[in-house]
Parts: structure tokens; C-alpha cells; sequence
């Protein structure tokens, strides 16, 4: 969604993205950390060693480094100080892993267990205690190897910090490419967490907008201008087939997800004027819930389903709003600020992540809203900040932003300390959504 100075510039507009967008074409997202390094935990992740005559294509170990460096709570040590090459406890020293000032040690082997099949091992050590903290086993095959990585990186993080990864995770962005017609495509598309195994789910030559997740990870709904003007559809990522959930006269926007996946909360002009529907998936019932002539859009429901957020310029600006998602009395939520906007919930329904203007000259940022003190913190430093999710941990924020003309992805953590881009080599990401977990293999 484009930041704009009013509602109605929103909805005007949102049909014209594609046309503003520069070329793009479908690239590994890489992350690169652009403040908050070296202030995290010492961890010393040794190279695991490889048995066999076919070694996987890409380090395990490597990937389990560069997301626990990634989620800015880990600082590994560089392996040029390391003091030995251990790969089980029987080889471990600690006093040399104590000379480098490491907290942590992992070590770990993968075996070739058969073609295209490998079995992965590896410990995780306190290196004060000299205690060994856990560890794992696992039998894969290759196609299964870098997710295993990211769970790694899961079990790991979750041991150390006391709280659930979110390494094994996807996020779904939006590009744009220019084809040889000259026409422009638009590729709704999903990766890995750090970026890597990117996936096109839809290409069409009409804009693509407003992707969301599933509760259970294994849907996306998404705004498409393809039947000529917005509409919602359905699309089942295991094959591809989609559904339209909402093609009604007017404008069909903005759908998010009820947190048991049976409901869509959109905004629709069915009526003549943007306001907040919950479509039932399953009987086609469609509740209305705002009834104003302001303009009322971006729903978000609360983790407990309770409740649902939208944004309106009822009160002459946009701000943010809640409804109970029965229907009822409609509060204002926020008062800082000239501008809020594209609100959401953390998972633990604490916190609000949204988009906000304090009007003082400095633009578009990413803040969050602690709900129990009414404290607003501003977590970013770019002028057109928008589109922020919250990783299904809470502990890092995902949004869109514009750096040299272009759209990239930014990841902060939800304290503001750490921030990193997801850069591609070539055009323009926008539209960014974080998955919920995955299932297990």
C-alpha cells in the first residue's frame, strides 16, 4: 500500500501501484545487518564435518550462523580464532573455547546416509559450565537440508534466549518485472525466511496487492485487479488453485485472516463507501461492521479473535481504530502522531505495530504501540516506511521500504536495536507479509 496524506488518496491510488513501481525480476532475497551488530550473545558454531562421497551443496553450518546472526541476539565468533575443529563432545576443550571468549559451542556432522539422504547430528554446549545444553538427530533428504538448517537455528536460539525461533518460517512479497511485450508482470511470490528458495505462487499482468498469510501457513489471500478492478482471492500454496472470496461491486480490499482461519475481514464499497465486512469462508455470510461516512479500511483481527483493528479518517486523520469483531461500539485506538495507519497485532496481543507520521517532518516510520502503558516507539529511520508484520515470535518486524528509487524489505527487531535489508539484486519488493510457523516434517 502506497503512504499517502488521506484515505481516499489510498483507495484512489491503490489500483495504480504496478504503474509506479520500477522493473523488477524474481532474485534470492540476501540479508545484510545495518545496525545493531556485535551486540549479541558469543556463540562459536563449528564447521560441521561431512561423512560420505556426496556432500550437500550448501553448509549447514553456515545457514545456522547467518540466522542466529540475523536475529541480532548472537554475535558468532570468526572462525579464523577458533582453537580446534571439534565435532562431537569427546573432542571438546573448553578452555579454548573460553580463550576466545565464546558463552556458547555448537558442533555437529552430517552423514550420508543413502542417496540423496543425510543424517545430521549436532550439540549445543554452555561454555562456562562446560555443560552440554541439548542437541538433535536427524535423518533428511536433500530437499528437506536447508529447512532442517533454519530448525537448527530454531532449537538453538529457543535454548539460549528462552523464547521460540523464527528461522523456519516464510515471508510472501510482491515484485514486478518488465516482459519482452514491454507489458509489466506482477509476481506474488514466497521464501524462506532469510530469502533463499523463492517461489512464484501468481503471475498476472495486473497489479497484485496485499498478500496475507493463513493462520495455518498453507493459504494466502491477496487483492488482484485482474476481473479489471480489485478483487480478493484465495490461493492454496501446495498447488496453486485459487478461489475469488470477494468480487462484489466497488472496491475489495485489505483481507486478513481471522486467527482460526474461517473468516476474511476486508474492506469493501459494496455500499458506496469503504467499510469493514467479515466474510464467513465457508456459508458466503457476510457481515458489515462500520457503518460511517469516513473512509474505514486495513482490518487486523486480535490474536484472540476477539477483536479487530482497522484504519479510518473518521476523526479528520488517519488513525487507528478497533470494533469488536461481533460488531458494537467503535474506539479510537491511537492519538499521537498526524498519521497511523496498517496496524497490527504481536502475537502475545501486547503490542501494535503500524505506520505512523508524528508530523514532524521526518516522514513515514515503523512503530509499535505498548498497549498496557500507551507508549508509541518509533523503530525506524526511513521516510516511506510501510507494510510491517511481525515475525510469529514477536521478536522482529518485517516491512517495505524505498532505498536508491527502488523497494527493498528491512527487518527490525521489535526493540528497535537491530535492523537489516533484504536486498535483491535487481527491482523493486514490495508488500511484505511474515508467515505463521510451519508444520513440523
Amino acid at each position: 500500500m502506497l503512504l499517502l496524506k488521506s484515505l481516499k488518496q489510498i483507495i484512489v491510488l491503490t489500483g495504480l501501484l504496478g504503474l509506479l513501481l520500477p522493473l523488477a525480476a524474481q532474485a534470492v532475497l540476501t540479508i545484510e545487518i545495518t545496525r545493531g551488530a556485535g551486540t549479541g550473545l558469543p556463540i562459536a558454531i563449528v564447521p560441521f564435518e561431512f561423512r560420505g562421497s556426496s556432500p550437500p551443496p550448501y553448509s549447514v553450518s553456515d545457514i545456522v550462523e547467518a540466522d542466529l546472526r540475523h536475529s541480532g541476539r548472537f554475535d558468532p565468533i570468526d572462525r579464523t580464532d577458533f582453537l580446534g575443529q571439534p565435532h562431537d563432545h569427546t573432542q571438546v576443550r573448553f578452555k579454548d573455547w573460553r580463550l576466545i571468549k565464546a558463552e556458547a559451542l555448537v558442533v555437529g556432522r552430517i552423514l550420508q546416509a543413502g542417496p540423496g539422504y543425510y543424517t545430521v547430528q549436532f550439540q549445543l554446549f554452555d561454555v562456562f559450565s562446560g555443560r552440554q545444553l541439548g542437541g538433535r538427530r536427524y535423518r533428511v533428504s536433500l530437499a528437506q537440508l536447508r529447512r532442517l538448517s533454519h530448525q537448527i537455528s530454531d532449537y538453538i536460539y529457543e535454548k539460549l534466549v528462552g523464547e521460540r525461533g523464527a528461522f523456519d518460517t516464510r515471508i510472501v512479497y510482491v515484485t514486478v518485472r518488465k516482459l519482452p511485450s514491454g507489458k509489466r508482470q506482477y509476481l506474488l511470490s514466497i521464501a524462506d525466511s532469510d530469502g533463499y528458495r523463492p517461489r512464484v505462487m501468481k503471475r498476472s499482468t495486473a497489479p497484485l496487492l496485499s498478500p496475507a498469510w493463513s493462520p495455518d501457513g498453507r493459504q494466502l489471500a491477496y487483492v488482484s485487479f485482474e476481473k479489471g478492478h480489485a478483487s480478493v482471492f484465495v490461493q492454496r500454496i501446495s498447488d496453486g488453485k485459487s478461489v475469488v472470496a470477494a468480487n462484489y461491486k466497488g472496491i475489495n480490499g485489505a483481507p486478513a485472516w481471522s486467527p482460526d482461519g474461517s473468516r476474511l475481514a476486508m474492506a469493501l464499497s459494496r455500499s458506496g463507501n469503504p467499510e469493514i465486512y467479515v466474510l464467513n469462508l465457508k456459508s458466503r455470510r457476510l457481515q458489515r461492521l462500520t457503518r460511517n461516512t469516513a473512509i474505514d479500511t486495513e482490518p487486523a483481527w486480535s490474536p484472540d479473535g476477539r477483536t479487530i483493528l482497522f484504519t479510518s479518517d473518521r476523526g479528520g486523520k488517519p488513525q487507528i481504530y478497533k470494533i469488536a469483531a461481533a460488531g458494537g461500539q467503535v474506539q479510537r485506538v491511537t492519538f499521537q502522531g498526524r498519521y497511523n495507519a496498517r496496524a497490527s497485532w504481536s502475537p502475545d496481543g501486547k503490542k501494535l505495530v503500524m505506520v505512523t507520521d508524528q508530523g514532524q517532518g521526518a516522514g513515514y516510520q515503523i512503530a509499535t504501540l505498548d498497549l498496557p502503558t500507551n507508549t508509541l516507539t518509533i523503530l525506524t529511520e526511513g521516510r516511506l516506511d510501510e507494510s510491517p508484520s511481525f515475525a510469529p515470535n514477536g521478536a522482529m518486524i518485517l516491512y517495505a521500504t524505498r532505498s536508491a528509487r527502488r523497494g527493498v524489505l528491512h527487518e527490525v527487531s521489535a526493540d528497535g536495536r537491530v535492523t537489516q535489508a533484504l536486498t535483491s539484486q535487481q527491482g523493486d519488493v514490495r508488500e511484505p507479509a511474515w508467515s505463521p510457523y510451519q508444520r513440523n516434517f
